[in-house]
């Protein structure tokens, strides 16, 4: 048996020191050279990447590689790990696959249907058509998609390892389904991450292979490594503002890059949080320079130590509200001077919307501060 997992990109990026994972450089046709495997040879649809996303490099191995009893796909930033926390080494996936279908994520719980899941954030007419021509192409899958459609339940990430057999066969099935709907969606008026449908999609449309076929399914705990690029390089955007004391540019260069890529807040995406703090930040300097003429950049300007303070204040309001306060989140409190009545109001406000709540817990914090 035979194993070698690809490892999605589109950015540079460290790769695991391990001869079983292979960097695979997607929408290469469309962006400068990595210096990685790239998935703009032979059979490819790399120009289709930023509708497509990693899908495009799935589509390159089901034409152009055939080298693996069983392959598999992962991210640069995500792995399948074990129960340990390391990422998986090809004599732990072999013996798995000796009992196993397919190695796949953790099967995701949502707050509500798959269905309204999709709505909140793309546009539902897409998943409707999706449904449409998989009952007309293939009928015999309708039962278990409605079924799963209506259900919390879904894999996520298209990361799996499984053989090269099955991921044809499920390449097939796929690519058929997608390259029929692109032919029919319109994208007026999609933004770059709702354009970014069929990445999305193919999330469920595995989910619905997966139980359809009745496959053994080994899942498994994903481990994230750092931000994302975008992230990164956001962050580093952010920090020489704040070095700058221009919180003004800082809330223009967050609102440019959250127009673009609307997921950067997410926790895949943003990993520690610390876009949201950056946030926090803007807005603390923003009501606190327009109060007092002056904001917490005056004193504390060095991205760490503004992550750190910015951290710690939520800490200590958090435990304060859950009645749960530390020695240390009091002496923040009392001792130090960077704190104003306005930046533990806006704190309180994360954590709790209820206007008595907040009036009560603002008087009495504010009164530690005296």
């Amino acid at each position: 048996m035979s194993v070698r997992i690809f490892t999605i990109t589109h950015k540079p990026f460290t790769p695991p020191n391990d001869p079983l994972y292979v960097p695979l450089h997607v929408g290469r046709a469309n962006t400068e050279d990595l210096g990685f495997l790239g998935d703009d040879t032979g059979d490819s649809i790399s120009v289709l990447n930023p509708c497509f996303c990693e899908l495009t490099g799935m589509y390159w191995l089901w034409k152009n590689y055939h080298k693996e009893d069983y392959i598999g796909i992962c991210h640069y930033r995500r792995y399948l790990i074990n129960e340990k926390g390391d990422i998986f080494q090809a004599a732990e996936l072999e013996e798995i696959l000796k009992t196993y279908d397919i190695i796949t994520t953790k099967l995701l719980t949502l707050p509500g249907s798959y269905f309204d899941g999709f709505g909140a954030n793309h546009h539902q007419r897409d998943l409707l058509l999706t449904e449409m021509i998989l009952k007309e192409k293939y009928p015999e899958y309708w039962q278990t998609f409605n079924e799963l459609v209506h259900s919390p339940h879904t894999y996520f990430g298209n990361i799996f390892v499984t053989s090269k057999k099955n991921y044809d066969r499920y390449c097939a099935w796929l690519f058929d389904i997608l390259f029929t709907l692109q032919k029919q969606v319109d994208f007026t008026g999609y933004d770059n991450y709702q354009k970014r449908l069929f990445g999305f999609l193919a999330e469920f449309l595995q989910t619905v292979w997966i139980h359809y076929h009745k496959l053994t399914v080994c899942q498994c705990m994903v481990g994230m490594v750092g931000d994302k690029y975008e992230t990164r390089i956001l962050k580093e955007e952010l920090a020489a503002f704040f070095e700058r004391r221009d919180y003004q540019l800082a809330k223009r260069c967050f609102l440019t890059h959250y127009e673009k890529r609307p997921d950067i807040l997410m926790e895949a995406s943003d990993v520690n949080g610390e876009l949201r703090l950056c946030m926090q930040i803007i807005s603390t300097c923003e009501f606190e320079a327009e109060a007092y003429g002056q904001c917490i950049l005056d004193r504390i300007r060095d991205y760490p130590s503004l992550i750190e303070h910015f951290s710690r204040l939520n800490s200590a309001v958090s435990n304060f509200l859950h009645k749960n306060m530390r020695k240390e989140d009091f002496s923040f409190l009392k001792q130090n001077t960077c704190l104003t009545p306005l930046s533990i109001e806006i704190a309180v406000g994360l954590y709790t919307q209820k206007s008595d709540e907040q009036k009560k817990a603002i008087e009495e914090l504010q009164g530690l501060l005296q």
